[in-house]
């Protein structure tokens, strides 16, 4: 934490300004020299008291919407999914939710808008400064909820589950105690075409051949090594082989084009555990080192990553989803793009055990698991506490896409 001198005795010492979004910035320039003559009369011992700076403009408030009781269009359909229009008012939580936590998540998605949304981003840059009643309104005047249902139009509920970001230490170079490899992809590897399994690429002499030199970084743990390939990115603090460290990211490059198989299920299957979170998975292992190998090749999928510097302003973000930005912790989520497009807006609902989450997300990813109408995936962020979280949510879901008037 920075560290200051006091204030004379009866003057408040100037504090620098919490962190603005981006659509701040321009705002703020106004202000720049209003704001040096305050810092000038304090550093003269305060003989002016000058008065506080105007808050910057913000838009103001759009009407409410103003057709609750207008008849609704008809259903849309997408290739996997079917829109039922319905009340602002089915929302649940709609007037309670913090959206600019959301919005952050919204201006990245204006950074590759589709032609949907793109022409709307002008005003969700604008609205950023906006007050949570501003934007409300603006999205109930320009945006219409439309619940998510599978395509035969049955009710009922879909899956919520997480992802993360690991962070784990790694070392350049193999020395005792780091022996499990990360990968780049290795010369031959094409797209749509199975490469060597999991197992054939630790036992095959030509998969170990065509993998030499593709080394990025190794790991102590394998199964460490499993959760980065399930996860598709992740977070390193390597030790250099001079001995120095940094944090660096791992992002998604590639897949051996294997099927992807749950060792969780493999392990149910086995009746080896009941419980098949990650806490449970990594608790069997641990107990069982003698049938470690045979679980982590239950699974034949294997990810392979390039990598990616991580300064400051990186790190306060999540990997770049299938969208091509970066995800942001609690608000973006990933989704079966035949279902929702990528950069939509999204109301999700559901109700726990695990955690009670009604809020506004942005669909800025995918992955192999999600597929289907009424199916998510919740960033939950990265290190060991956003692990443990995506490790053991499981629930009920409810979506509606906020898709534009």
């Amino acid at each position: 934490m920075p560290k200051y001198t006091p204030a004379p005795p009866g003057c408040a010492l100037p504090l620098p300004a919490p962190r603005r979004p981006a659509a701040a910035v321009g705002a703020l320039r106004r202000w720049r020299w209003p704001a040096l003559l305050a810092l000038a009369a304090w550093l003269a011992g305060c003989a002016i008291s000058p008065p506080p700076p105007a808050a910057p403009p913000v838009p103001a408030p759009l009407p409410a919407d103003a057709d609750d009781t207008a008849p609704l269009p008809p259903p849309l359909a997408r290739p996997r999914s079917r829109w039922v229009p319905v009340r602002w008012s089915e929302l649940p939580g709609f007037e309670q939710d913090a959206l600019h936590e959301a919005w952050n998540a919204w201006l990245k998605s204006c950074e590759r808008p589709g032609p949907t949304f793109a022409r709307l981003c002008g005003d969700v840059r604008r609205l950023a400064l906006a007050t949570p009643q501003e934007q409300r309104a603006w999205m109930r005047t320009h945006l219409r909820p439309y619940r998510v249902e599978p395509l035969g139009g049955q009710a009922g509920e879909g899956l919520l589950t997480s992802y993360f970001e690991p962070e784990v230490d790694a070392s350049r170079v193999p020395r005792p105690g780091f022996g499990v490899p990360l990968y780049r992809p290795p010369p031959g590897l094409a797209p749509r075409r199975p490469w060597f399994t999991r197992q054939e690429m630790e036992q095959h002499p030509a998969a170990r051949a065509a993998l030499a030199g593709s080394e990025i970084a190794w790991l102590a743990d394998p199964v460490d090594a499993l959760i980065l390939h399930i996860q598709g990115s992740g977070r390193l603090r390597v030790t250099e082989a001079d001995g120095r460290q940094r944090l660096v990211r791992l992002a998604y490059a590639a897949t051996n084009e294997q099927p992807y198989k749950s060792v969780g299920k493999w392990l149910l299957d086995q009746g080896a555990i009941r419980d098949a979170t990650w806490p449970g998975i990594k608790t069997w292992m641990a107990q069982n080192p003698h049938r470690l190998q045979e679980a982590l090749w239950s699974n034949p999928r294997v990810t392979f990553f390039r990598e990616e510097p991580l300064d400051a302003l990186d790190a306060q973000f999540g990997p770049r989803g299938a969208q091509g930005v970066p995800l942001t912790p609690g608000r973006s989520i990933a989704v079966d793009p035949q279902s929702i497009p990528y950069g939509t807006p999204v109301w999700l609902s559901s109700p726990g055990p695990l955690a009670a989450l009604n809020r506004l997300v942005l669909a800025q990813d995918t992955g192999s698991a999600i597929t289907g109408a009424v199916r998510a995936d919740y960033f939950a962020g990265w290190g060991q506490q956003a692990g443990d979280f995506a490790g053991r949510l499981k629930q009920p879901l409810r979506l509606w896409v906020l898709w534009p008037r």
